[in-house]
């Protein structure tokens, strides 16, 4: 009857009807009821409540037992994706890339409303001048996970799928860095020291998977892709690569510590895919064929691996604690480096004041890695009575960290570059206040272009704030 099995009330059967009910059969039995429903939240009286109601109307039990209920993807506007606004964004062609004017074609054929042709047109054109590049499934779908918040509308931003294909690139370009330091080795005999950066990493990684677990349980799956990106990219990648260095690159290392090294190395690279690999499966799996083996974990897929196993044994506090105090030193250092011009290559000595006595033994035992990591060519850690050499300073808690800019920097030369770069600046300020001090413009532009101007406006100001305080210090060393 056409009245009755309408679209809403054939899906309403939907969990039953598709195993064979009313006959009784092993897939109905196996099958029914479902874990978990994934929906949106503009159907949930249509077609949630109904698959309930004839759930236990005719099964007398309800059709699953979790339902998660996501948002509805946007455009970057906020606006709903639909045919006839031309705003809609085919996945092939983010995944594969497409032309400018093959898109144009796209959005503006077989229109309900012909006469929007020339206006959707206009906006793709200025949208994306240069068509789509293509991103891949794996940035696509990492974009996806990470967007997956808790609220109504998911803003779709072509921006966050180049960040994720970047980040498909570094941990590419990760995996190339282990597989050279390990794959020529043999890693299963020996005896292995890990270092402090060793016990750090793989603290982490236990903390990392903790929290992936507790995101997966509530759903949060925005979280866990948070969790494991910070995780790879900020500590794994940028950090703990740069800290191996020192011990697989000098020669005078002893060999167990080397050994620790490529130990942690594969293991933690090899457990991060398999967390990975929901995310992005296409990667990982490509990856994991040729890690697994060095890790002891080969088998035929990295579908069917295991998840990873918790070791609570390996979290470490102290190695934490520690790794972080030193990345403050040498972020530190770097900023002072940055901001006085001093080329990256340059190597730096470094006076400490105000140093406690575990600060000092902490310099002792990071001295390989601070003279890598931050081009530091010598320590020196004074006591309270000692006065430093005329210097630029950073705080690290309590710490001074001090560079000498003798014979480093020339500070007439680099007075003038810091009172041009300034007077640049200021005119800047004064240029962009011109600007939104116009009524004209405040009220006329888009919201987004005002937005990006007072955006502007901060961020030269911070700039000259900047500027302003290294010639304050660098005029200070002029006159010691």
């Amino acid at each position: 009857d056409d009245d009755v099995l309408d679209t809403w009330f054939s899906s309403a059967l939907w969990t039953f009807s598709t195993l064979g009910w009313p006959e009784k059969n092993e897939d109905l039995a196996a099958f029914h009821p479902a874990s978990v429903l994934v929906t949106g939240f503009d159907i949930i009286f249509f077609w949630v409540a109904r698959m309930i109601m004839m759930s236990l109307h005719f099964m007398e039990e309800v059709p699953f037992h979790t339902v998660y209920v996501h948002g509805l993807v946007r455009d970057g506007e906020g606006q709903k994706m639909s045919k006839s606004k031309g705003n809609v964004l085919d996945p092939i062609d983010l995944i594969d890339g497409i032309e400018l004017e093959a898109l144009v074609q796209k959005r503006t054929s077989n229109l309900m409303q012909p006469q929007l042709a020339a206006k959707i047109e206009k906006a793709t054109r200025k949208q994306f001048p240069e068509g789509v590049t293509g991103y891949g499934t794996d940035a696509l779908r990492y974009t996806f996970y990470s967007l997956a918040s808790t609220g109504r509308d998911i803003k779709f931003d072509i921006g966050r799928m180049e960040g994720y294909r970047n980040f498909c690139n570094k941990i590419w370009n990760a995996s190339r860095y282990v597989l050279s330091h390990t794959e020529s080795h043999n890693l299963s005999e020996g005896d292995a020291t890990f270092s402090l950066a060793d016990r750090w990493i793989q603290s982490r990684l236990e903390t990392t998977l903790a929290a992936v677990e507790d995101a997966y349980d509530n759903y949060r799956f925005d979280l866990a892709s948070q969790a494991l990106y910070d995780f790879v990219w900020n500590e794994f990648c940028d950090w703990y690569l740069e800290l191996s260095k020192p011990v697989l690159w000098d020669d005078a290392t002893a060999t167990s510590e080397q050994l620790g090294a490529r130990r942690t190395l594969i293991a933690v690279l090899e457990k991060s895919l398999r967390m990975l690999h929901p995310f992005m499966p296409f990667l990982t799996e490509e990856i994991w064929q040729t890690v697994s083996p060095l890790a002891d974990q080969a088998g035929e897929s990295i579908m069917l691996a295991p998840w990873p196993g918790r070791q609570n044994d390996r979290l470490d506090a102290e190695s934490e604690a520690e790794i972080e105090w030193l990345k403050e030193i040498i972020v530190g250092i770097r900023t002072i480096r940055s901001e006085s011009n001093i080329p990256p290559a340059t190597e730096l000595p470094v006076f400490v004041v105000n140093a406690a006595e575990l600060d000092r033994e902490r310099f002792s035992r990071n001295e390989a890695y601070l003279g890598r990591l931050a081009k530091v060519r010598g320590i020196t850690v004074l006591s309270g009575e000692e006065a430093p050499p005329a210097s630029l300073m950073t705080l690290c808690g309590d710490l001074e960290i001090r560079v000498p800019m003798a014979g480093v920097i020339d500070i007439e030369a680099e007075l003038k570059r810091l009172d041009k770069e300034i007077e640049r600046q200021e005119k800047e300020v004064a240029k962009l206040d011109g600007k939104l001090s116009n009524k004209s413009f405040t009220e006329r532009a888009p919201s987004d272009i005002v937005e990006a101007e007072k955006h502007k406006k901060t961020m030269a100001e911070t700039a000259l704030a900047t500027l302003g305080r290294q010639r304050t210090q660098i005029e200070e060393l002029r006159s010691a």
